[in-house]
């Protein structure tokens, strides 16, 4: 998983654009508003609950208001809730992944999508400190990323639907079911394969999802 995001950037990214258009939390406002401040407040917020994750420790708010100087309460209300603040941490992790993927993307239709889709998957596994966090909050973990309990599903479906269009639309992809539909099987056998150990005990493996995807799309369709 990339480190590195600016949400400058990602707010006027065509490769997120349809994401954007997906659940907002109350941070995520804040942060695509475009506004920066020395001061305390929610992008700091983000920053330092962003450094505790990445350290594979457990984002805990009222430490995180210490850290910050403020009580629980002006915190909560910069960011809204603890799964909301997470939701946020994660999200900014996996939108600079997901723009690495595309970048390095080789071929176009079927080949395309499913080279973006296993640099994706596979960059998701190995990140450690992201492992830590679903071995550390595991039912939680799950119930946020993978349900309509979080906001992270939709967005992620909203990706892999943009990326569909874009090589319908570039390369005449033919697809086995509606863009939405595709994007959201897409979306739950990368579930299935990222999150492997916590669901049946067997070893992620995005080899195995990109060949699913593939699958999936069938190369007669690209």
């Amino acid at each position: 998983m990339s480190t590195d995001v600016s949400w400058s950037r990602l707010a006027s990214d065509a490769a997120v654009e349809s994401a954007r258009r997906e659940p907002f939390t109350r941070l995520s406002r804040e942060l695509y508003a475009g506004h920066e401040s020395r001061h305390a407040g929610p992008r700091q917020a983000l920053r330092a609950a962003r450094r505790t994750f990445l350290a594979g420790e457990r984002v805990d708010m009222g430490a995180l208001a210490a850290e910050l100087g403020v009580d629980r309460a002006t915190l909560f209300r910069w960011v809204g809730n603890r799964d909301e603040l997470l939701s946020e941490v994660i999200w900014s992790l996996c939108l600079p992944t997901w723009q690495g993927a595309v970048r390095g993307a080789e071929g176009t239709g079927v080949a395309r999508v499913v080279s973006v889709f296993h640099a994706f998957s596979g960059a998701i596994i190995d990140a450690g400190f992201f492992r830590a966090y679903l071995r550390r909050e595991r039912d939680r973990a799950l119930r946020l990323l993978t349900t309509r309990a979080g906001v992270h599903q939709t967005r992620v479906i909203a990706l892999f639907e943009g990326l569909l269009q874009a090589e319908e639309a570039d390369s005449g992809l033919r697809l086995p079911l509606p863009v939405r539909d595709t994007a959201y099987v897409m979306t739950r056998i990368a579930e299935s394969f990222i999150y492997a150990d916590l669901i049946v005990g067997e070893e992620p493996d995005a080899a195995k999802a990109a060949a699913a995807v593939a699958a999936l799309l069938g190369p007669a369709r690209s």
